[in-house]
Order: C-alpha cells, then sequence, then structure tokens
C-alpha cells in the first residue's frame, strides 16, 4: 500500500506491506509530489528481526517477539532517515521539548533519563512547553542554524507534535547526585553526537552524516549536565541555556 507522508519538510512516498506505518503517520499525510521514494520488502523486516535479537543478545536481556508490522515501522524509518540525508536532515536520539518557540534537545545514554529530565520541564512551564518528539526527532541542518522536527516515531509514550522549532540548545545528560551544568566545546560533544545520530552503512552516506555533525555542533549551544531528578535540575538547566535567565 502506498501513500504519502512529509517528514522534516521533505514529501516521502513509501509503500509497505502492512498498514501499521500509514495509521502511525496519518497526521504527517501529504498531497505534494515526493522528494523521494521508498519500499518496504519481507527482507528489510526480517534485517531489524535479526538486528533486534543481535541488540538484546549483547545486553544480555531477553528476546522480544515483535510483530512484523511493527518491524515495518522501524524498517521505514531507517529507509526515510538514509533518504532524508540528502536534504540535510539527521535522525537523532534523544528528548526535545520547545519552550516559547525554541527547542532544547537532551541526549544521554540509554536508561538516563532523558524523558524524565523532559518531563520535568513540562510540569515546569506547563503550556508554554511542548514535546516536539520524545525519542528520535528529525534535525534539518542549515548554515544559519538546525530547525527540529516532531515525527510519529515518539518513544513509548507517544509524545511528539507536527511542529518545527528552532533548536536553541542540545544538552548531554548525565545522572548525578548534584546538579551542575556546564557549555562544552563541539570537540567535547563530538563523541556523544556521533554516537546518538543513525549511521548507514554505506560510506558515502556515512560520510554526509559526519560533516552534518559538524554543522551541528557549529551552529547550537552545547551542554553537559550531571542532574539528579529533581524539579531543580530543569530550572538550572533551563537559566544556563538561557544566558543566566529564569523562566
Amino acid at each position: 500500500m502506498g501513500f504519502t507522508v512529509e517528514m522534516a519538510g521533505v514529501p516521502i512516498q513509501v509503500d509497505t506491506l502492512y498498514d501499521m506505518t500509514r495509521r502511525m503517520c496519518q497526521e504527517y499525510m501529504t498531497t505534494q509530489q515526493a522528494a523521494f521514494s521508498l519500499a518496504i520488502s519481507e527482507e528489510d523486516i526480517a534485517y531489524e528481526r535479526r538486528k533486534s535479537a543481535h541488540e538484546h543478545e549483547k545486553e544480555g536481556t531477553p528476546i522480544p517477539h515483535f510483530t512484523d508490522d511493527y518491524l515495518e515501522t522501524l524498517a521505514v524509518y531507517r529507509k526515510m532517515a538514509t533518504g532524508l540525508l540528502d536534504y540535510d536532515v539527521l535522525l537523532f536520539h534523544g528528548s526535545t521539548v520547545a519552550v516559547d518557540g525554541e527547542a532544547y534537545l537532551f541526549t544521554a545514554k540509554s536508561g538516563t533519563g532523558k524523558s524524565t529530565h523532559v518531563r520535568l520541564w513540562r510540569e515546569m512551564f506547563g503550556e508554554r512547553a511542548v514535546m516536539v518528539n520524545d525519542d528520535k526527532p528529525l534535525l534539518r541542518i542549515g548554515d544559519s542554524g538546525v530547525t527540529a522536527y516532531g515525527t510519529p516515531w515518539d518513544g513509548k509514550h507517544r509524545l511528539s507534535e507536527r511542529i518545527a522549532v528552532p533548536l536553541k540548545a542540545l544538552c548531554i545528560l548525565q545522572r548525578s547526585e548534584n546538579n551542575s551544568i556546564e557549555q562544552i566545546t563541539p570537540r567535547d560533544a563530538w563523541p556523544m553526537l556521533i554516537q546518538q545520530v543513525y549511521r548507514p552503512q554505506e560510506a558515502q552516506k556515512l560520510k554526509k552524516v559526519m560533516c552534518l555533525v559538524d554543522k551541528l555542533a557549529e551552529h547550537t549551544r552545547l551542554y553537559r549536565m550531571g542532574c539528579n531528578m529533581e524539579p531543580a535540575a530543569a530550572a538550572m538547566a533551563y537559566e544556563a541555556m538561557n544566558g543566566g535567565q529564569g523562566a
């Protein structure tokens, strides 16, 4: 079944074997002419199953049983992310919240508490805070800055909006008993940034990813934060990323 969606401002023709992806992307449907197309095969789904099993074996956790239609959604996003590189768009692993029309992206190793920290922001700012994407936002990287986009691939809590917001800052979170935050250089941030973006296997595409990560670091304020999961952590993060101005 075929349909066209708009992701990060780019119309994409999608052909799937199952209906789950179409239903998931309902709010992103468009009648625009597609910039590129992708199609999913049974082998793409089998690849996602093997990849998932390998990752769980590596972590020493039980291998879950995923349905073919769910695995197809992963295959679709993987192919989207690869195609979107030609339009200077990166798939990034992190939780992104917008406050007063500016986006703040938090990234960390799995299990650190990205979503929990962002929930503190939503509780602190109320209606001023809007979830862009809680898991895998798209970032369009231009010469004048970076724009964060919502997508329906938005984590287990399904928190996202179909919006585009300029990215004001990116923060690498680490667990700590005491809250502290510092601005860091692109060189300091680069190892985590490259780890948290989708990296295709093709050499030419991987080269493009590395160039886009360089531009992301160049055009974004970068921070490292040691934080607990208390409301004071959110207040400290916001104040630091806004030049000492509180909420």
